[in-house]
């Protein structure tokens, strides 16, 4: 004969967990399905139904339903068997509580800024299309919902049913129900533990700019510091996510911010680097001079000598030249021959400038400008 009509309707009762790492989601439902049977009608003035328990149920013909690409799934028996089967004069009703865990393929790549759509698709086991039709009974109003679901980590947005058919090439076309649901990420909580965090070491590393360059105690355990709690947290994001081969955008956020942290140790060691250059050409520069007056008018000189240190830090009031302040060793040499300056007892100056802090002065404009540009970029894309 023709294909048996089954209609479906479906309550779901709880949404349980979602998990990333396992793809899958657990959701608990009261699953009812519709269709009659001629063998079952009884005679009714009053159009009564019977109900039974399960233990009928196992001696009649059902539907072969089964939930596609689930996992795990079960039937509730606390304190029985939670089955009912109702028959009516004209038709059967059957009604079971199930907990299923299926799989949802997740795109993370928008993590955790994303939105992901799962379904539960509902298929006959071993009648094609030409055998049992499943149909939803209501349409759209076959789903219900109860109003007090809630997830955690999720804003549930919408559910929706469809119909569709699924082809074996073993066997042919079966009838599919599928429930579709859609869930936003709540993105508070990532704030509070991921971004803040991040954000807060990239501005602590920072610090070190406006840190005495001859501080090495302070300014290099600081940089190694940041370095290692970006480590950290980067760890700890990736410890409770999928081993995916694709990149999420957090972290896209967390490595740029683990690169500026990094730069500015990098930094730190250009600035000690060129200091400690500057230091050599200064003392040979200063050795020379030495060495050139004391060889003018030996036993003649009465030389005192004024400088600003090379290992001492801040401007000491200097002007700027080109806007840049410099440190400055002035070299006073009293000379009283006059064979130096042509006059006895006159004084020659040689001023020398030398860039001390350029780099740490330039990155307190660029690190901080670099890092703003870039958070501007990656909101307004994943928002």
């Amino acid at each position: 004969g023709p294909a048996v009509p089954v209609g479906v309707d479906v309550q779901v009762e709880s949404l349980d967990a979602i998990s990333e790492v396992d793809m899958d989601f657990t959701m608990t439902l009261y699953l009812r399905h519709y269709w009659k049977d001629e063998r079952l009608s009884f005679r009714s003035n009053n159009n009564h139904s019977m109900t039974f328990d399960s233990r009928l149920v196992k001696k009649i013909w059902v539907p072969d339903m089964f939930f596609v690409h689930s996992k795990k799934s079960f039937t509730h028996d606390t304190t029985t068997d939670n089955v009912m089967l109702r028959v009516y004069p004209d038709g059967k009703f059957c009604h079971y509580r199930v907990t299923v865990t299926a799989m949802c393929s997740m795109d993370l790549s928008r993590f955790p800024l994303d939105t992901q759509t799962c379904s539960l698709e509902i298929e006959s086991y071993a009648y094609t299309d030409d055998d049992l039709m499943l149909y939803w009974k209501e349409g759209n109003r076959s789903l219900n919902t109860d109003e007090r679901i809630s997830l955690s980590q999720f804003l549930i947005q919408e559910f929706h049913t469809t119909t569709r058919l699924a082809f074996y090439s073993s066997t042919g076309w079966y009838n599919r129900l599928y429930i579709n649901f859609t869930l936003r990420r709540h993105i508070f909580f990532f704030l509070l533990q991921t971004y803040f965090p991040a954000t807060l070491m990239v501005m602590l590393s920072w610090v070190s700019f406006w840190i005495d360059r001859r501080a090495v105690p302070a300014r290099v355990p600081l940089g190694i510091t940041t370095v290692l709690t970006m480590s950290t947290i980067i760890t700890g994001v990736n410890a409770s996510m999928p081993r995916v081969s694709y990149i999420k955008a957090v972290d896209i956020y967390l490595w740029v911010s683990f690169v500026f942290v990094f730069l500015s140790v990098i930094e730190y060691a250009a600035v000690n680097y060129l200091s400690t250059l500057q230091e050599r050409k200064e003392r040979k520069l200063r050795d020379r001079l030495l060495c050139t007056c004391g060889m003018a008018h030996p036993g003649m000189m009465s030389a005192s000598y004024s400088e600003v240190d090379a290992n001492t830090t801040g401007n000491y009031g200097m002007p700027e030249v080109n806007g840049i302040k410099r440190e400055r060793m002035l070299v006073q040499l009293a000379m009283e021959s006059d064979q130096v300056t042509g006059h006895v007892g006159s004084s020659a100056y040689a001023n020398i400038w030398i860039d001390t802090h350029a780099i740490d002065k330039y990155s307190r404009v660029i690190f901080p400008g670099s890092y703003i540009f870039f958070n501007i970029i990656y909101w307004s894309i994943y928002s």
